[in-house]
């Protein structure tokens, strides 16, 4: 049976890689992926690929402290990138822009798994600017 797409954030997605941390103040990346994808594999190459092609923009266009940029993008089953869309705004159109990006620079990705039967994929990239502990 297919899960709805109006369900909750929470209820489709989990997280399955590490935050990117890049300094100990600095931009965050989080990659969540709908839990019918079981492939970890996968799910780090991905975040990989979207981590590899982040380009922070200059200083004066981080967001304030825990707001992020989130990024819907929907991968299909040959790996294309379908669609990605900033469904969340950070307060900074410059931080919005790279983290969609950076997602669209990534695609294509490899083709889904064999074993994951959906045609198409939902991710969310989650990027956000973390202070200094």
């Amino acid at each position: 049976m297919l899960r709805s797409r109006s369900l909750s954030l929470v209820a489709l997605f989990t997280l399955v890689v590490a935050p990117l941390a890049l300094a100990a103040a600095g931009p965050r990346l989080q990659a969540f992926f709908q839990p019918d994808l079981t492939n970890v594999a996968y799910q780090q190459k991905v975040y990989a690929q979207v981590a590899g092609k982040w380009k922070q923009p200059g200083r004066k266009s981080v967001p304030a402290v825990g707001r992020k940029a989130v990024v819907q993008a929907v991968i299909g089953r040959d790996g294309k990138l379908v669609s990605a869309v900033v469904g969340v705004e950070s307060g900074s159109k410059a931080w919005d822009a790279a983290a969609l990006s950076a997602v669209q620079k990534a695609a294509p990705f490899a083709p889904l798994p064999a074993d994951y039967v959906l045609p198409t994929l939902d991710a969310h990239f989650h990027v956000e600017w973390t202070a200094s502990p």
